[in-house]
């Protein structure tokens, strides 16, 4: 069942991953010129179509990944600790506070895509999109990178 959850997890990151990216190069470099070229395209996809999205698959990785948590507390640390992974468990420490600063991040950043006006100045969007970006990417890696140092449920 472990191994069920956590292939959901990934799955659901993965997508969490490709919405916040797009939506972060569409903030911070939004389409101007060469609207033919692939990274035009790429960055002119609406930005706050994407808030939405987010935020639950934020949230839906976040609760499943503590679910998937437990497993990893009682079987796959403790082998971690033994073999002497200090570094790899203290940079898995500081994903989970990351994601727990995102979460904590997830209202203030859907109230300033729910209906982004003109006069709203868009550097607290790019700052929130960036700041989840980080915590997503950062998730993603050290969640992989953790999961190749000892495989799940091995």
């Amino acid at each position: 069942m472990a191994t069920v959850l956590l292939i959901i997890h990934g799955l659901l990151a993965v997508a969490l991953l490709g919405a916040i990216t797009h939506q972060t190069l569409s903030t911070l470099a939004p389409a101007r010129a060469q609207p033919g070229s692939f990274f035009g395209r790429f960055r002119a996809v609406p930005s706050a179509s994407y808030a939405n999205a987010i935020v639950v698959l934020y949230a839906a990785s976040t609760l499943l990944g503590a679910v998937v948590y437990l497993y990893f507390r009682v079987d796959v640390r403790p082998a971690l600790e033994q073999a002497g992974h200090w570094q790899t468990l203290g940079l898995f420490d500081i994903k989970e506070h990351f994601a727990a600063i995102g979460l904590a991040l997830l209202p203030a950043y859907w109230v300033c895509w729910r209906q982004p006006s003109a006069d709203e100045p868009a550097r607290t969007r790019a700052a929130l999109t960036s700041i989840l970006a980080f915590i997503v990417w950062w998730s993603f890696l050290i969640g992989h990178v953790m999961n190749n140092i000892r495989g799940f449920g091995s």
